[in-house]
């Protein structure tokens, strides 16, 4: 009995494990470029009380194994990476990518660290730089890029309001200003976009970002339209990829499961109880 109510304590936080995934889903139900996470579990060891045995020829047939579990823990806590629909908010400097890759982000003076992001919900500060609405820096590459596959090292992209009247981007990433000076357009810059061989084995770091594990794999820059990266569109922005009709059923099944394992503490405590009023 002692057994049991070990194995259904690993349970119980298993499943608490799960509702925990399951609430930070439903929180972010309405999040810019969210991305919902999964739990599994996995059995863990089992203790064998009777090993196996092989046939005998003649004699008697072979034994099975006789194991009894332990309980069980979480297997994995997964990202899905699938995007999550457009939402038309026609804000200038709003994007979506309509495909594969991230936006390209940060923070650090030299541009060492970069974040990644599928939220491009995007302003510009006092010095007309484009950036998060954390204040990171997004980044891009000066001018038209020639070759989309391998455009360059990205920087700041900066738009000096004293030399342009206007500007806006197309979807190819390009933010085409109009000059003050004789009204002609000229491309400012081209934003950057990153790809990695398995965006699962990114690493969440808050404020809508991830960044670069070793299990994702090296990023690899790119442009808008190129091989394997998505278009932009202007004027939209991604949502979540949360769909609440399949969180609520799985909140269901995390509850039910949690309340299985707590009916199995109470028996075996009933159980135990049981044993020790044989003697009265």
């Amino acid at each position: 009995m002692i057994r049991a109510m070990y194995t259904a304590i690993s349970g119980l936080k298993a499943h608490q494990i799960k509702l925990d995934v399951i609430g930070n889903n439903i929180a972010n139900v309405n999040t810019v470029g969210f991305k919902k996470s999964q739990a599994s579990f996995q059995e863990v060891f089992s203790q064998t009380t009777a090993g196996a045995s092989g046939p005998q020829e003649g004699i008697k047939g072979g034994i099975n194994p006789q194991q009894v579990g332990l309980g069980v823990s979480i297997g994995s806590i997964r990202v899905n990476h699938e995007p999550g629909s457009p939402q038309r908010t026609d804000y200038p400097l709003d994007f979506y990518i309509g495909g594969d890759g991230y936006f390209t982000v940060s923070g650090h003076p030299t541009f060492a660290n970069k974040s990644y992001t599928r939220a491009g919900n995007f302003d510009l500060d006092a010095d007309g730089i484009l950036v998060t609405s954390q204040g990171l820096k997004v980044l891009g590459y000066k001018g038209a890029v020639t070759t989309k596959d391998t455009p360059g090292v990205p920087g700041e992209i900066k738009i000096v309001k004293s030399l342009y009247d206007s500007f806006s981007v197309n979807n190819s990433g390009e933010v085409v200003g109009i000059k003050k000076s004789d009204g002609s357009t000229e491309v400012i810059a081209t934003l950057a976009l990153t790809k990695f061989n398995n965006p699962g084995g990114l690493s969440k770091e808050g404020s809508n970002l991830f960044s670069e594990s070793r299990n994702s794999g090296k990023p690899v820059l790119g442009a808008p339209g190129g091989t394997g990266y998505g278009d932009i569109l202007v004027g939209t922005i991604e949502m979540s990829n949360v769909d609440l009709a399949n969180e609520f059923t799985e909140m269901i099944t995390a509850q039910r499961g949690f309340q299985a394992n707590s009916r199995v503490i109470t028996t075996s405590d009933e159980i135990l109880q049981e044993l020790v009023n044989l003697k009265r």
